[in-house]
């Protein structure tokens, strides 16, 4: 029975991923962890594959399009991938409930990053065909390389990172979009490949998760006119929120764990942080813009 609703819910992450462009990934080791059972550094290294292969296809997708710097792609891709290979061999010395922890954290990051994030212009002709300008080669390895270290150690993809990133050296947001999609399938396969060795994978399961996320990549990629991207975008934050409240919930120390439950503050938790936190932040962004 698990394992359907862990497939259904994986077609979810996929159809997010195909109507944000990314960020859906975020959700892929909660659910592998918790939905289906999968131990946590198993789960890491699962969801590089799952995020990896599911980029890949986009970037064919954006490259068909000349959506792509490739030259970028590369620079900040081979810091990456040093990176995320790296985080992968790190990951083995550190426990479990840390990753699980730290993950929230990215989780966290990920959404303020959504809420915060705005709007690209429609794309012109100078988008789809960028020119190139100087490329500031030692910073964007570098930036590679932090984030890479990061999704090798968490098992997400990073676009929210990457993203800024890329955008920061000059690149329009279409642009950017789509040259990060290059750079995640990069380090994810670096950061798989530091996990050989100490993990191994069910390939059957990952399989069965990989065809449902990108199956509903491509649904999503066909709903993603009729929807608002804003306030998809908003709505999945809030969302993202709330699953970290529950990550970080989960792994508080036992006594924690037993206040919690006579006092039957789980769920009220939850909804706090979930719906708190983007309200606050909603309102500290309108006060700085008065």
């Amino acid at each position: 029975m698990m394992l359907y609703v862990g497939l259904a819910a994986s077609l979810f992450v996929g159809v997010l991923l195909g109507l944000l462009g990314g960020g859906g990934s975020i959700l892929t080791v909660p659910l592998l962890v918790y939905v289906l059972g999968v131990e946590p550094r198993t789960a890491i290294a699962m969801s590089l594959v799952v995020v990896g292969v599911t980029s890949a296809s986009g970037a064919l997708f954006h490259a068909r399009a000349g959506r792509v710097r490739w030259r970028t792609a590369l620079v900040f891709g081979a810091g990456g991938m040093a990176g995320a290979f790296l985080g992968g061999r790190i990951n083995k010395l550190i426990p479990s409930t840390a990753l699980l922890l730290l993950f929230a954290g990215v989780m966290v990051a990920a959404a303020v990053a959504m809420l915060r994030r705005k709007e690209a212009p429609p794309p012109s002709a100078s988008t789809a065909a960028p020119v190139e300008r100087t490329l500031p080669v030692a910073r964007v390895l570098m930036q590679g390389v932090a984030v890479g270290l990061l999704s090798g150690l968490v098992g997400a993809g990073g676009g929210f990172l990457i993203v800024p990133a890329l955008a920061l050296v000059g690149l329009p947001m279409p642009v950017a979009t789509a040259t990060s999609l290059v750079v995640i399938a990069l380090q994810c396969t670096a950061g798989f490949m530091g996990h050989l060795g100490h993990v191994q994978l069910p390939w059957a399961l990952t399989g069965a998760v990989l065809v449902a996320a990108m199956t509903g990549s491509l649904v999503g990629g066909r709903l993603s006119g009729f929807v608002s991207p804003a306030s998809l975008r908003r709505g999945f934050a809030v969302f993202v929120l709330a699953t970290a409240a529950f990550l970080l919930v989960a792994q508080a120390p036992e006594p924690v764990h037993t206040l919690l439950a006579q006092a039957g503050a789980w769920p009220w938790l939850i909804a706090a942080t979930g719906v708190g936190l983007p309200l606050t932040l909603w309102r500290l962004r309108m006060a700085r813009q008065r």
